[in-house]
């Protein structure tokens, strides 16, 4: 059978454009014993896989590959006896609308117990790179002010509504006035600063954290990231989830500036590989179903239709079109 197939043709350079990625039709082999046949039914697009499209994150795509992402599919066909046809499974698979797996990393996946695509979200990697580092690194403790970054987005908001139920003041950064209403109405946040209609930034961040910030989950970088940090108190965490906003520099952003302030604030700063808690993967996950199930906390998708409008999806993160997790149905 045939099957479309989307491959990295250019490294993106700035913003990635639509010419850098290119869509081909390829030929399946048959299926051998042990192997699944899969047709895509979500895929997830995020902002980490630009790095891996300039070639700076490990294990990089190659040109001319096809490019990998977590995704949702359905088994077609399967000559392996721990999948049946009609299973939903989840892993990090190909821009392929079908593709063959042996079934080693594979997740069943429940659709009747969360919708599918908030296993892309809430209830996979956005929801555990929320959870795991800021409960682990944050350690938010009641009465505290809590300042997320990219607040509007998959794990921004999700981060915001943990330090809520955690007894934390929450006040986010977003990038327009429906943003802002969106993450106070929606996701309960205290307050929102609109960087883009903000003429001082810090004093903004500063009126909107009148007792300081004691703890700041960082989407972003780059100068938002700055204001931030010069309003944190002494001994304030600082967790490091992203930094979208000098994902398309063609130059390093270094902020050495802030140096003096770790030290004289005692500050610690703290990055992550979501990867390292795998471990604690199942606690977790059981905990944010929890508070999904109670109403707890809630989410935002951005659904786009089509397989070929993947690449206009990812382009999207850029260009702040999502609200909450971007996702393409197939």
């Amino acid at each position: 059978m045939k099957t479309k197939t989307i491959r990295l043709k250019n490294r993106p350079v700035g913003v990635p454009k639509p010419g850098d990625f290119e869509l081909v039709t390829q030929e399946l082999p048959g299926l051998s014993q042990g192997e699944i046949l899969l047709e895509a039914s979500y895929i997830s697009v995020d902002p980490y896989l630009r790095g891996k499209m300039s070639g700076t994150k490990e294990p990089r795509f190659e040109l001319g590959q096809p490019i990998t992402s977590k995704l949702i599919a359905r088994v077609v066909e399967s000559r392996n006896p721990h999948f049946r046809s009609g299973d939903y499974v989840s892993d990090y698979l190909l821009w392929q609308e079908f593709q063959i797996a042996g079934g080693s990393g594979l997740t069943k996946i429940d659709p009747h117990q969360a919708p599918l695509p908030a296993y892309l979200g809430v209830l996979g990697i956005t929801g555990l790179s929320a959870y795991l580092p800021l409960l682990d690194y944050g350690q938010p403790k009641p009465g505290e002010t809590l300042v997320v970054s990219g607040a509007a987005g998959a794990v921004g908001s999700i981060a915001g509504q943990i330090g809520k139920i955690l007894g934390c003041r929450v006040v986010g950064i977003v990038g327009s006035e429906e943003k802002a209403e969106l993450v106070k109405e929606k996701f309960g946040f205290d307050q929102a600063v609109n960087y883009r209609g903000s003429n001082d930034l810090n004093a903004a961040i500063a009126s909107a954290c009148p007792h300081g910030v004691d703890l700041y989950f960082d989407n972003v970088g780059g100068p938002i990231s700055e204001a931030v940090i010069a309003n944190i108190n002494p001994y304030g965490r600082i967790i490091v989830c992203g930094a979208i906003s000098n994902y398309n520099e063609t130059t390093p952003a270094l902020s050495p500036s802030l140096l003096p302030l770790v030290v004289y604030k005692f500050l610690r700063i703290q990055g992550f590989l979501i990867a390292d808690f795998s471990s604690r993967f199942p606690q977790a996950l059981n905990q944010l179903h929890e508070w999904l199930q109670q109403g707890k906390i809630t989410y935002s998708e951005t659904i786009v239709q089509g397989f070929e409008n993947l690449p206009n999806a990812f382009i999207g993160l850029f260009e702040g079109l999502n609200q909450g997790k971007m996702i393409v149905e197939i």
